[in-house]
């Protein structure tokens, strides 16, 4: 339903008397309901927090508050702080991060434009006419003599929306907290980014490990099977013991390949992480290097730090509070929406030559200034179920978000344990290669005095690479749980 233009006196003086009457009414209406939305107002929901971590009584784990923003410095290593910076400055999905934020950035600039006159047009035109002195058009255009003149139109329309029941305002939060969403997914996107590049760095310096332990058995293996084949050439042993010893080494050597695939795997990842082609990291990684190793001790804080720590939690509720604005909008379809429509036309006539500063006199005005309301009230049933749609979808992001500060918890636990279990067993691990070292030794001095027999030494030979191989892999594996700690608790 429209309510018509109504139109205002030409006079200068009446015009202004209107317009200030007009506006010594409106002033009061707008100021009533300026403070007026419809639609709830955002309230944090209850969540499950835990007051420590479980394993906070460990001595390796301390709940002090920290700022984990640099927190792969912990493992004092250069190459991997050059990889992080480049990847912070060329990762492509990090820019596509950026985009998305300049993308919200600019729908709350649209939003925002909502609050000014949303219909605002230029009109003008210039029109020649000639009219007959004769009544027939036939004799015009046999040369009867006839009026020749030039009709010009110039002005402007506008429409402004008065947000009496908030409708605007709450479109504003809505993408105002939708713009703070996409910053912590920026943000998220840095913790990921961040973990990926530690972790893949960290899976090749365990690679270069395995094949370096690898490579070194192999050395240890081929002196062995020559010894073997010399004493063999003498008859002290059997083709047995030459086909165990080199059956031994060629297993050892099957392992190579594997190894050498994934560390290629791991360059390529890293490759991708930071934005450049493969084989181009040969400037970051300069030579092999050891597993990088964690502190003797880390800060984890307390759960309650979470909140307001990781990123994917902020968003999660920016994204309720954001769809929580969005009832508001729903149900102010439910009132009457007014608008003040406004119209300021220059109309012009000139006899026989047109000029075209007679399109700008001030003294052939046309004004239209008044009210106009509009309200979808045939369609109620379709604007309600709008309403429940969208208290639905903010019902669903506030489990969400419930949901995301348990999961947090959870994951900051299980990196927890993870890390701890995993230097427990590298502690076992050293101390089982020292054994096993100290085996191989004694199991090649009793052969070589023939108190024992060569499968002895073979299987002391095949426990230690075993052994040596574990620890490797034990050691990345901490340090990987280490990263996995520092991203659940929201470093990066």
């Amino acid at each position: 339903m429209t309510i018509p233009e109504v139109g205002c006196p030409s006079t200068d003086h009446e015009i202004g008397s209107s317009f200030r009457s007009g506006l010594i009414l409106l002033v009061p209406v707008l100021l009533a309901f300026a403070g007026c939305m419809v639609g709830p107002n955002y309230q944090r929901p209850k969540v499950s927090v835990s007051p420590s971590f479980g394993e906070t009584g460990d001595p390796r784990l301390s709940a002090e508050s920290t700022n984990y923003r640099d927190w792969w410095k912990a493992f004092n290593d250069p190459v991997l702080d050059r990889l992080i910076a480049r990847a912070y400055r060329d990762n492509l999905t990090l820019q596509q991060a950026g985009v998305r934020v300049l993308q919200a950035r600019a729908q709350l600039g649209i939003a925002v434009g909502e609050i000014f006159p949303q219909s605002q047009q230029a009109v003008g035109s210039v029109q020649y006419n000639r009219t007959s002195d004769r009544a027939s058009s036939a004799a015009f255009f046999k040369g009867g003599g006839g009026i020749e003149y030039w009709q010009s139109t110039i002005g402007a329309q506008a429409s402004w929306e008065l947000d009496f029941w908030g409708r605007i305002r709450r479109g504003i939060q809505s993408a105002d907290a939708s713009l703070l969403a996409t910053l912590a997914d920026y943000d998220n996107t840095l913790v990921t980014l961040t973990a990926d590049v530690a972790n893949t760095y960290i899976a090749l310096r365990t690679a270069e490990e395995r094949i370096r332990i690898a490579q070194e058995n192999i050395d240890i293996q081929q002196q062995t099977l020559q010894i073997v084949e010399a004493r063999f050439k003498y008859g002290t042993v059997t083709q047995l013991d030459v086909e165990q010893a080199r059956t031994v080494l060629l297993n050892t050597q099957a392992t190579l390949p594997t190894l050498e695939t994934q560390r290629r795997q791991a360059r390529d990842a890293l490759s991708v992480l930071l934005g450049m082609p493969p084989n181009d990291l040969g400037d970051l990684l300069d030579r092999p290097s050891a597993i990088p190793v964690s502190p003797p001790q880390i800060i984890v804080g307390i759960p309650a730090d979470l909140l307001r720590r990781r990123p994917d939690i902020r968003s999660a509720e920016l994204q309720a509070v954001a769809q929580s604005a969005q009832i508001g909008v729903a149900k102010a379809d439910l009132l009457p929406a007014f608008s003040l429509i406004g119209n300021l036309v220059l109309l012009s006539t000139d006899l026989g030559t047109f000029r075209l500063s007679d399109m700008f006199r001030w003294g052939s005005r046309q004004v239209q200034i008044g009210p106009s309301v509009q309200w979808n009230i045939l369609n109620y049933g379709q604007i309600t179920n709008n309403v429940r749609v969208q208290d639905a979808n903010f019902q669903q992001l506030l489990l969400a978000y419930q949901r995301s500060v348990l999961s947090a918890q959870q994951d900051v636990e299980d990196n927890l344990a993870a890390f701890l279990r995993s230097q427990d067993r590298a502690d076992l691990l050293a101390k089982s290669v020292t054994s096993s070292r100290a085996a191989v030794d004694l199991a090649v001095l009793q052969y070589r005095e023939g108190v024992t027999d060569f499968t002895t030494v073979l299987t002391t030979q095949q426990t230690l690479l075993s052994q040596q191989d574990n620890l490797a892999s034990t050691l990345g594996n901490i340090s990987t749980s280490l990263v996995g700690v520092y991203r659940a608790l929201g470093g990066g």
